[in-house]
């Protein structure tokens, strides 16, 4: 009896250590084959061919003998790995905007009020559900139509949502009527900014007067109206008056405009308007379309009624009404300000408070004051256009700039954009490129280059550093705040050519991903358009190794020779290096059919 209990425990004993033995080699295979899938995931999960001169899917040049099946290399090998290629999104992501991603709001059960429209404000996904694959155009799509006949014609293939045209096409707009009847007041209206701009319609109108409209409007119902906007080669972004600033400096814009207006000014303390009151520039206007400026209901009266006494405690005056439009004017300096009974509402912003704080940052319900220069000159001071865009700004003085620093930096990019389109000659014609983005703007002097060419510039400053957005609004350009660790506000498609100076060492420094970068531009580039890198030797001969990955075609690469504060050389004596890419054009094995 003893012997045969013992017999069991040996056999138990034994039993044991063989699932021990078996759960130990599962989760060997478990792991190692867990880093192939991920090596494997690098494949197409669709397959891609080539149709007339139309790219449509891999290199066609061979692997010349390498047989290797994945990306995957040694330690050894990893600063010269080539990646072989990108997963492809599902077509259901032909559309996808990471950081304004409903699905992924929904998914993660955000609590957000919807009431203040913290719906449609940026909310980012974590590192583990990033996008990894490059995003496919929709079925049917084809290269953009050209500029300036993109304005009224684009393919329907492209923007999927006809109605988009029909329903903005006959906006109607009421401008001020100038004593000299220059649209633009000769010059002195330049930047505009237009809140709920539908397709930008009032964007496009205004381009011939020289008057650049930054048109906003969130991802809401009217789904895509800011593609379509894009796609016409028409200046816009996706943003929201929500609960957090716009992401533009104080004094920024001539003019804020909203047409059939269904915005609630009221709300909050008026902090909307208040909001629409910082980022103007002293003497700015509102121009405002909505029923409540005619209508006899007795709803629509209280709303005007209340309205017009927020504005007057505001210190905004009437500068012209007609029907359906009302245009405000805000004051030229504090003088009204300081005239107002104690404890009047809304109050005055604290004095430390910054006005150019934007990204991230929380609206207040209050007015923001003006500096002692903008009080004392009575406005803003600036040269009218085009002389602004090379007239130092007198904020340059907030930043220790001298304006000797701003004409030196004015002409080195001048001589860099001439020599860019000297290396892209063989590609780039008059009409080849219309929407831009500079993703490192600094003063804005890459734009200005750009004046005689008929072209638009998405001016992007970093938050981390100084914030010289101010200074490029003041020149009479556009642009915005933005983290180049997350994805940008904007459709997929929407750029011709990017510019990326020290870009990705500056994404390094920070410990981001230099791979969801390139995805990330990829994602916002058009099939054909062009990137310019400019950046360290050993930071674009890393970025080469994903050139078959992502499909883009080198069109020139050259070492800096020149001395300029823009190429100073790293402590190791390392320098700068201009690489020039195209991105091919091509689509799905579905996408393929649709076009057969």
């Amino acid at each position: 009896m003893m012997r045969g209990r013992s017999d069991g425990g040996q056999k138990k004993r034994l039993i044991a250590s063989f699932c021990a033995v078996a759960l130990l080699l599962c989760l060997v295979y478990m792991y190692y084959g867990s880093s192939n899938q991920g090596a494997s995931a690098l494949e197409y999960g669709r397959s891609l061919r080539k149709l007339g001169s139309s790219y449509l899917g891999g290199d066609d040049d061979d692997n010349n003998g390498d047989n290797k099946q994945d990306g995957s290399v040694t330690s050894e090998e990893d600063s010269l790995a080539v990646a072989k290629s990108f997963p492809v999104c599902d077509d259901r992501h032909s559309e996808i905007i990471p950081c304004l991603d409903r699905n992924f709001i929904y998914q993660s059960r955000l609590k957000l009020d919807l009431s203040l429209m913290e719906h449609y404000e940026r909310h980012c996904p974590p590192p583990e559900r990033k996008f990894n694959c490059l995003i496919p155009p929709p079925s049917g799509y084809k290269v953009p139509i050209k500029w300036p006949k993109s304005r009224d014609e684009v393919w329907q293939a492209n923007i999927p949502h006809t109605h988009l045209a029909k329903e903005k096409s006959d906006q109607n707009w009421m401008m001020l009527n100038f004593s000299n009847d220059v649209l633009n007041d000769e010059g002195r209206l330049r930047t505009v900014l237009d809140v709920g701009c539908g397709v930008a319609s009032f964007g496009a109108y205004l381009l011939s007067s020289d008057i650049i409209a930054m048109s906003l409007a969130p991802n809401d119902v009217h789904q895509n109206q800011i593609q379509f906007a894009l796609e016409r080669g028409i200046p816009a972004y996706l943003g929201v008056l929500g609960t957090k600033r716009l992401p533009y400096p104080s004094r920024s814009f001539e003019l804020a405009h909203c047409s059939r207006c269904r915005i609630d000014w009221l709300q909050r303390d008026g902090i909307l308007l208040l909001e629409l009151d910082r980022v103007l520039r002293p003497g700015g206007y509102f121009a405002y379309s909505s029923p409540e400026a005619y209508a006899q209901d007795e709803e629509d009266l209280r709303i005007w009624k209340e309205m017009s006494a927020l504005v007057e405690r505001m210190c905004w005056r009437i500068a012209a009404k007609r029907n359906q439009t009302v245009v405000w004017q805000k004051p030229l300096s504090n003088d009204c300000y300081l005239e107002r009974e104690p404890g009047t509402q809304p109050p005055l912003c604290r004095s430390d408070a910054d006005p150019d704080a934007v990204y991230g940052v929380s609206m207040e319900a209050c007015i923001t004051p003006y500096s002692k220069h903008d009080h004392k000159t009575k406005g803003s001071g600036l040269a009218p256009w085009p002389a602004r865009m090379t007239s130092p700004p007198p904020r340059l003085a907030d930043f220790g700039y001298s304006t000797h620093m701003f004409e030196k930096d004015t002409e080195l990019w001048k001589q860099q954009v001439d020599s860019y389109w000297n290396l892209m000659s063989s590609k780039v014609k008059a009409n080849t490129v219309r929407n831009i983005m500079d993703m490192k703007a600094h003063m804005g002097s890459f734009a200005a280059a750009l004046k005689d060419k008929d072209v638009w510039v998405m001016n992007v400053v970093s938050p981390d550093g100084p914030n010289t957005l101010k200074l490029i609004y003041d020149r009479g350009l556009i642009g915005t705040n933005h983290n180049w660790c997350e994805a940008f506000s904007t459709y997929p498609r929407t750029y011709d050519l990017l510019h990326a100076w020290t870009v990705f060492s500056d994404i390094r420094s920070k410990g981001c991903s230099a791979e969801d970068l390139l995805i990330e531009m990829d994602r916002i580039l058009r099939p054909t358009g062009f990137v310019i890198i400019r950046d360290k030797e050993s930071v674009v001969e890393s970025i080469k190794k994903y050139m078959k990955a992502l499909h883009w075609e080198v069109v020139a690469s050259e070492k800096v020779t020149t001395g300029s504060e823009l190429d100073q050389e790293s402590e190791d004596g390392e320098r700068n290096v201009v690489f020039i890419v195209q991105k091919k054009l091509w689509l799905t094995s579905e996408s393929l059919r649709d076009t057969e």
